[in-house]
């Protein structure tokens, strides 16, 4: 299938909860962020909200939170909850056998994309929703220094 801005508006919905821990945020709020629908965010706020990541409550003051601390979500996590198959694509049908590099084409490519995909999976648990957080901060003060 391959790798879609599922990941992407996840994490960034994620963060944008972490960062404003003390509130619930509207689909709304995390749309304008991402300059977005806030249909195309309700949507992936759902699967997140299937992986165990994020809360929803309904009503006045209703919206948006994490569903455990920022510090245990990792970007994994977030890509493992909207995101389906695998990240890099295969032949969409058996290559010809008849072809010495066709018969021995997929098992080879199968390895070194698996290999691909777990370097993927490793680094991306590595980094937790609270890190880009601390990030968003830390990027917004030198930004703050830089025009005063």
């Amino acid at each position: 299938m391959g790798l879609s801005s599922r990941s992407a508006v996840a994490i960034h919905a994620l963060t944008m909860l972490a960062r404003w821990d003390d509130r619930s945020l509207a689909s709304a709020e995390i749309a304008e962020s991402l300059a977005s629908n806030p249909v195309l965010v309700r949507r992936i706020l759902g699967g997140l909200r299937d992986a165990d990541l994020v809360a929803s409550t309904e009503g006045r003051g209703g919206g948006w939170s994490l569903a455990r601390a920022a510090r245990e979500i990792t970007l994994y996590d977030a890509y493992a909850a909207v995101e389906a198959g695998p990240v890099l694509s295969r032949h969409p049908h058996p290559p010809s056998a008849e072809c010495e590099v066709g018969r021995n084409m997929q098992d080879l490519l199968e390895a070194e994309f698996r290999d691909a995909e777990r370097a993927m999976e490793e680094r991306l648990g590595r980094t937790t929703i609270a890190d880009l957080a601390r990030k968003v901060l830390a990027c917004e003060r030198e930004v703050a220094l830089r025009n005063s």
